[in-house]
């Protein structure tokens, strides 16, 4: 049940970040310096490409504020998970795991009430996660011991 993708990754240097995000955002895509200086653009901000390959090619490591606002516009997410000590990487990551669940089929919806414009707070998601992740758990060893719930003939 340990599979790469549902462990969350290790995310401590602005490249490792950036390079999950690519992989996250643009998945099975090649994304060019000059494609995400350009979607950073379109969304308001300022990056240049060559920084931006810069970063990926671990060569920046402490940007300046605007620079990981940049890279917050470009991805969609909160431009602290670039920070060096975030507190919402693990935020971003289990939001980017829910959203690849629902896009997999693994969860087919979400209600809530009460709800702000913000959604579903981060510990009710990372709660939701962790209930799908138990709940295939229990799947996974029904499935390995033999057919159950048949009625007798």
């Amino acid at each position: 049940m340990d599979s790469a993708e549902e462990r969350t990754p290790e995310l401590r240097t602005l490249q490792q970040k950036v390079e999950y995000m690519v992989e996250e955002t643009f998945p099975g895509q090649k994304i060019s310096g000059r494609f995400f200086a350009d979607l950073v653009r379109e969304r308001g901000g300022s990056l240049s490409h060559s920084y931006f390959s810069n970063i990926l090619a671990g060569k920046v490591t402490q940007p300046s504020e605007d620079i990981l606002k940049a890279l917050g516009l470009g991805f969609g997410v909160d431009w602290r998970f670039f920070k060096e000590e975030s507190e919402v990487v693990d935020d971003v990551v289990a939001g980017l795991q829910f959203l690849a669940m629902r896009r997999t089929g693994e969860i087919s919806g979400v209600a809530g009430r009460g709800l702000d414009e913000d959604g579903l707070p981060p510990e009710l998601l990372q709660f939701a996660l962790s209930l799908l992740q138990d709940a295939k758990g229990r799947q996974g060893a029904a499935d390995g011991g033999g057919v159950h719930g048949e009625p007798e003939q």
